[in-house]
């Protein structure tokens, strides 16, 4: 008959040292909520001076006819019927495809400069949410690093046989 020796779990604190995850894991959650608010000031900043603008999108548009622009949405369907008012104006030729002395070179050229701003307000639509969706991300990413750092480990001793 063999003896086994009388074990227990135990519960111990990490053999290394975790004060390095814990610190990244705040920054983690730091630096997700400045995304977070950074994103919200320029769309705020973004819209704000769409609205400054006072574009109202026409009433042959594909969509929002007749809404002011204020968002990507309206801002995109905008761009696009400038586009559409401008081909018709020079006959589905673009600027480039325009004679140099062709009168209406301008005004495509004008729609072009008009479609741009506001492709640039769609991308920075985009570029805040991404910014809010990574600041989201490394908020969790910072919470799981501070919560594995701050559950204990649990050591699970094997019983010993005693030799014969």
């Amino acid at each position: 008959m063999t003896d086994a020796a009388a074990t227990a779990d135990a519960i111990e604190p990490p053999a290394k040292k975790v004060g390095l995850v814990k610190a990244v894991g705040i920054l983690g959650i730091l630096g997700g909520i400045l995304l977070i608010v950074v994103g919200i000031v320029a769309w705020i900043a973004v819209t704000s001076q769409l609205v400054a603008e006072d574009i109202t999108v026409p009433d042959d548009a594909v969509a929002f006819q007749g809404q002011q622009v204020t968002g990507p949405l309206t801002a995109f369907v905008q761009a696009d019927t400038i586009n559409r008012h401008a081909l018709e104006a020079s006959g589905g030729k673009t600027y480039a495809e325009l004679d140099q002395d062709d009168p209406v070179r301008a005004t495509v050229m004008q729609a072009s400069f008009l479609r741009a701003s506001l492709y640039t307000s769609v991308v920075a639509y985009g570029v805040c949410l991404f910014a809010a969706a990574v600041g989201i991300l490394s908020i969790l990413f910072g919470w799981a690093l501070r919560r594995l750092a701050d559950t204990p480990v649990v050591v699970k001793r094997a019983a010993l046989a005693a030799a014969p």
